[in-house]
C-alpha cells in the first residue's frame, strides 16, 4: 500500500481545482486524492513541473473535462 504525503500540493492555492471545487463544480475527491493526497501522481502537477501547457478544464488524472470550461 502506498503511502500518502497529506501536504498539499505547492500549486493547490492557484491551481484551478480548487477554484472548481469552492464554486461546487468538482467533486471532493478530486482535491482529497490529488490536490491533499497524491499531488506527486497529478497530471496537472507534472505538467505544469516540465512547464508544458495544460487547460484550467484538464483534472488531475489528464482527462478533460468540457463542463468545467465555463467555470
Amino acid at each position: 500500500m502506498m503511502s500518502i504525503d497529506k501536504t498539499p500540493c505547492k500549486w493547490y492555492p492557484v491551481c484551478p481545482m480548487r477554484r472548481f471545487y469552492k464554486k461546487g463544480l468538482l467533486d471532493k475527491y478530486w482535491i482529497g486524492h490529488y490536490c491533499q493526497g497524491e499531488w506527486t501522481h497529478c497530471v496537472r502537477y507534472q505538467m505544469e513541473a516540465e512547464g508544458r501547457y495544460h487547460p484550467d478544464w484538464m483534472l488531475p488524472d489528464g482527462t478533460l473535462a468540457p463542463a468545467l470550461k465555463k467555470g
